[in-house]
């Protein structure tokens, strides 16, 4: 007779985008998990009383209570992402913490991967080359490397779902929120550099199913890696058309310029750090996901009208915030 193990997640990062959508599908699933959280008023807003669910206040550079709160977990889903001008020293300090606490338990850390590492690169696989050409690439290659070495020593199991463009329930970056808010209020939708080419998006529930999906079953290697190409949209000026029409309002497109960009970057930070990273919103990248798709057959995303749908719902409800 087989026992089954009882799976135990440790969420960070609960609060943002792809954390948010993550913790759903594990309380939809009825899993036991464990949100550490710096704004514990902020994470009951978003996750209203559960019985699986347990909230604790704190700081993930805090080894100690990161360690005693993944002593017998199973998943750490690392869902933490620094502002960008913040990355430096602090996303690789975060990832070397995230896996001594997984090393006690060996437990397996579920970390998004985005599309930084590849550059210019146009069409993605698992076995494509890292070319990064930023400084924020460059750093994401390092802590893939953490990951992948940490996991082939045997401290712990890592699944690496790399990730285009978040969308979704709760994702309030201002890449994204704008859209949403200003399909509500028949304001401008923004967007950078251009909009008239095709742009790969994925919409963060469905990101989360493929991470549970992956995470319930057994892994297959220490290190596995997968590409989640969600849905490429023909234009973000044709998405942005149809999120209107859902919403019942007249699209009103809004695009940033380079040379805007460049004029806003000589005073912002932010802006400086997004500059450098003008050539994903300048050219149209691809992730294939072959891979996932073999090992999950019947995975299937979201209908855009659906998703759509959900997302100003959301957005509505809390067009307070």
């Amino acid at each position: 007779m087989t026992t089954q193990v009882k799976r135990q997640y440790v969420v960070l990062g609960g609060t943002g985008s792809i954390g948010y959508a993550f913790t759903k599908e594990l309380l939809a699933h009825q899993e036991q998990t464990t949100l550490l959280v710096r704004n514990k008023q902020k994470a009951q807003k978003l996750f209203p009383d559960h019985p699986d669910l347990t909230l604790v206040e704190g700081d993930a550079t805090n080894l100690e209570l990161l360690k005693s709160l993944s002593a017998t977990a199973t998943h750490i889903f690392y869902g933490i992402n620094y502002p960008y001008p913040q990355w430096e020293g602090n996303m690789e300090r975060i990832t070397n913490l995230v896996i001594e606490a997984a090393t006690p338990a060996k437990a397996t850390i579920l970390f998004p991967g985005n599309i930084y590492n590849f550059g210019l690169t146009t069409h993605i696989t698992e076995t494509s080359p890292e070319t990064p050409c930023s400084r924020k690439g460059q750093l994401r290659v390092k802590l893939e490397q953490l990951l992948k070495q940490a996991a082939t020593a045997g401290r712990c199991h890592v699944i690496n779902l790399r990730l285009p463009d978040f969308w979704g329930p709760n994702v309030v970056n201002e890449g994204i929120a704008p859209i949403f808010r200003g399909a509500l209020t028949g304001k401008a939708m923004p967007w950078l550099i251009r909009n008239d080419i095709p742009h790969q998006l994925v919409y963060t529930p469905d990101a989360a199913r493929a991470f549970y999906a992956l995470s319930v079953a057994a892994p297959e290697e220490p290190y596995a890696l997968y590409n989640f190409a969600g849905e490429i949209v023909p234009s973000i000026k044709a998405w942005q058309e149809q999120i209107a029409a859902v919403a019942g309002t007249r699209p009103k497109h809004k695009v940033y310029s380079k040379t805007l960009l460049n004029i806003l970057s000589m005073f912002m930070p932010l802006m400086r750090e997004i500059k450098e990273m003008a050539y994903l919103w300048d050219n149209t990248l691809l992730l294939h996901d072959d891979k996932l798709r073999r090992t999950l057959p019947h995975f299937a995303v979201t209908p855009m009208p659906e998703a759509i749908q959900h997302t100003l719902a959301w957005f509505r409800q809390h067009s307070a915030g």
